[in-house]
């Protein structure tokens, strides 16, 4: 028996998806809308049912008008900030919704954590911790979906 040699296999070019940025940056958009908004939701909500004081950012001493406008711009920073990061990463790495949702999630572990590094009682701390984790879950979700609608194979 004789074996037949194989052809040699011919190296191909590297095909890298292409990314619709325009879809992309319009899903990201309307994700910081969403973001935003749900500061703004849980704000009101809090203020009309509880009385519980949200830790406000940036130093703050309550969740008022403007405080509330503040925090709902970080959190559409913070969907942003992501949509670039998502960006980056499906230009340049492989599975890069694997290590966009880790960096998401580790992300959002921190700002969860963040208001119980405040002076604020142990109800207000949870409150905002929880609107932060809500934030986070709705970034990453929406985004991951984003992401996925945003790359066309080769």
């Amino acid at each position: 028996m004789t074996e037949h040699p194989r052809p040699p296999v011919p190296t191909e070019e590297r095909h890298l998806p292409e990314v619709d940025a325009g879809r992309l940056w319009a899903g990201g958009l309307a994700t910081a809308l969403v973001a935003a908004l749900i500061v703004i939701v849980a704000a009101f909500v809090i203020q009309a049912f509880v009385t519980i004081p949200v830790v406000p950012p940036l130093g703050a001493t309550h969740l008022g008008d403007m405080v509330t406008l503040a925090y709902a711009l970080l959190a559409a920073l913070a969907a942003i900030a992501a949509t670039g990061l998502l960006h980056v990463l499906l230009v340049a790495t492989p599975r890069p919704l694997l290590f966009f949702s880790w960096i998401v999630a580790l992300t959002t572990v921190v700002a969860v954590v963040t208001p119980f590094l405040a002076a604020a009682t142990r109800n207000s701390q949870l409150v905002t911790a929880a609107i932060n984790l809500v934030v986070g879950i709705a970034i990453l979700s929406l985004l991951n979906g984003v992401g996925l609608s945003a790359v066309r194979r080769p």
